[in-house]
């Protein structure tokens, strides 16, 4: 899909620990990506089976979102909401994961949402805007066309009160 960015972080090994470089804006302009200001940076920390997502934030706060699993790993799912896209409503799956360093780059205009594979799953993300209760929104993770491979997942109770993909009118 366009713009979506699964990259290689630097990484390197030695008999102290490890050391991995998530970002770095060298990168993303090798790519035609530019002018990113990260505005926040966090972080969750979940167990085996817990879903997060579908996820994004509306205009005119929606923002360019880059993710990373620092420890154990994730089935990372993006769903593209924009309606003039030849890929509007389709999903791109990745497998991350701390033992393969890399970091996913995901454009204004796509939710996003990712399923834990194993307990003590830490993942990191930087976004480009502050977050706005307001514009917060997301998907119901089941609407989506595809198969998470779970009956049930763990999930908050604000995820389980999205509307259906069918029901959800895209601003982008």
């Amino acid at each position: 899909m366009d713009n979506v960015l699964l990259l290689d972080c630097f990484y390197s090994k030695d008999n102290r620990g490890s050391f991995t470089k998530v970002f770095y804006m060298e990168q993303l302009e090798n790519m035609k990506v530019s002018n990113i200001q990260w505005k926040e940076t966090y972080y969750s920390f979940s167990n085996k089976n817990v879903l997060r997502g579908m996820h994004f934030q509306v205009p005119p706060m929606d923002h360019e979102k880059m993710v990373h699993v620092m420890s154990g790993s994730v089935l990372d799912v993006v769903l593209d909401l924009r309606k003039k896209s030849t890929n509007y409503g389709k999903v791109q799956v990745f497998y991350l994961s701390a033992k393969k360093p890399q970091a996913l780059f995901i454009p204004k205009g796509f939710a996003h949402g990712f399923l834990t594979l194993e307990d003590n799953t830490n993942m990191l993300y930087h976004v480009s805007t502050s977050y706005s209760k307001e514009h917060d929104k997301g998907i119901d993770y089941r609407s989506i066309s595809f198969d998470w491979g779970i009956e049930n997942p763990i999930l908050s109770e604000r995820d389980q009160t999205f509307p259906s993909f069918e029901d959800f009118i895209s601003p982008f």
